[in-house]
């Protein structure tokens, strides 16, 4: 696979012939066995498939969710296997260490391999452009980040959201790359019942990547 320079921000970079009014919403460093599964309910009760950058040590804690992930019709992503921070600091060695890692934790939990990945934190470099390529994987990024993670107040989370228009490319967060054992979720999930039904109302398509 050639040798990307930037990772793809919207719909459309990743999937040239999705409908013209398709959104995708993903979700980082997962899975949680508090909040992936609530999560999951509210995707199933708004006929939502989403797209799910998984850690890969949090894959091997709860590969039964990575299972149902997939079970439910959403798609996987490698999105490292610790998360480490800031991540294009790394020698090339450690970077094509943690993306071959989860990509072996994921694949292994889910049954089939991610296509995609994410860089933690969205950072990019050329070690890490070259580490995925090699391993045939597309990057992506996004284009609607409403900061869920920093837990800015649930109506942060909507507005930032509600903001989605067609080709967007949506971040939340279903766990905690970096503090997996402390982390609330309870905002994103809270905004996301207000969201998916309006997004869904004002006739977009939601896709997975």
């Amino acid at each position: 696979m050639a040798v990307r320079q930037r990772p793809a921000y919207t719909v459309h970079q990743v999937l040239p012939n999705a409908p013209a009014n398709a959104i995708a919403l993903t979700f980082d460093d997962g899975p949680d066995p508090t909040w992936t599964p609530q999560v999951l309910a509210l995707l199933r009760q708004y006929g939502v498939r989403a797209t799910f950058c998984i850690v890969g040590r949090q894959a091997r804690a709860h590969p039964d969710l990575v299972r149902r992930i997939v079970a439910e019709g959403h798609a996987i992503c490698n999105h490292s296997m610790t998360h480490p921070l800031p991540f294009s600091h790394r020698s090339a060695a450690a970077i094509d260490g943690e993306i071959g890692g989860a990509q072996a934790a994921i694949t292994a939990a889910a049954g089939t391999a991610p296509t995609l990945f994410r860089a933690p934190g969205g950072d990019w470099s050329p070690p890490v452009f070259s580490a995925e390529a090699s391993r045939g994987l597309k990057p992506i990024a996004w284009d609607i980040d409403p900061r869920d993670w920093s837990r800015p107040g649930t109506q942060k989370i909507v507005a930032s959201l509600l903001a989605a228009k067609p080709g967007d490319i949506l971040l939340c967060h279903d766990g905690d790359g970096e503090h997996p054992a402390g982390v609330d979720r309870s905002e994103t999930v809270q905004a996301l019942q207000t969201v998916l039904p309006q997004l869904k109302s004002r006739g977009l398509t939601f896709v997975t990547l």
